[in-house]
């Protein structure tokens, strides 16, 4: 299949859209216009229908879209598909929290390995993943080939980690930190900082509109 490139907003939206239509087709819903799915997931029909543009002819005038194909569609864009394994780095109190919530249940990706410097962890099984100490990360990683890590240590070392999974040909790093890593061209890296996302959620609240809102 042709490689489709989209904005960035849009690609943020593609998982959104995926979970909702299994949920509509576990209710047993076959067919579904922009208009209600807009509803649903609280993202205007006129976005929904740009998004769905960019994929080309997804439904049909007047009749909507097909939920079974869509979600066939969008399972396949996503890689639902097929299994994929990510490990975990740092398995403090957010560590230990992401091991324990099951990716696995709403998507087709698992952590399958995870690296801490505690020796109370190391060598352990918890949550079905094996724990491994930091020193083994690129051997394990290149054995397991596994190309995405979520990053939950310190911050203070967060850099020396990206190094070490940089050399083990990771493509992207999900990063829990608040430090913005220095990473080889070639490297994603997608920032996930919650007291930044409090502290905008606090400013919208104070200076916009009470209605949902959200990202564009």
């Amino acid at each position: 299949m042709t490689e489709t490139k989209i904005p960035r907003a849009t690609a943020k939206r593609l998982p959104l859209y995926y979970r909702y239509l299994n949920i509509l087709h576990d209710g047993g819903k076959n067919r579904v216009s922009s208009n209600e799915l807009a509803e649903a997931i609280h993202v205007d029909s006129a976005t929904i229908r740009r998004d769905f543009s960019y994929f080309g002819a997804l439904g049909k005038r007047g009749y909507g879209y097909d939920v079974y194909d869509l979600i066939e569609f969008f399972k396949n864009i996503l890689h639902q598909d097929r299994l994929t394994n990510v490990a975990l780095i740092g398995v403090g109190n957010l560590g230990h929290a992401l091991l324990n919530f099951n990716f696995h249940q709403d998507s087709n990706i698992r952590i399958s390995a995870a690296f801490d410097t505690n020796p109370k962890n190391i060598n352990t099984i918890q949550g079905g993943v094996p724990i491994y100490p930091m020193d083994q990360i690129v051997a394990q990683l290149k054995e397991q080939q596994i190309s995405v890590v979520i990053l939950t240590v310190p911050s203070n070392v967060a850099q020396e980690v990206a190094n070490q999974v940089a050399q083990a040909g990771v493509n992207g790093i999900l990063n829990f930190t608040s430090i913005r890593l220095n990473v080889p061209a070639g490297i994603r890296v997608h920032n996930v900082d919650l007291t930044n996302e409090l502290q905008t959620l606090i400013y919208f609240i104070d200076h916009y509109d009470k209605k949902s809102d959200e990202d564009e």
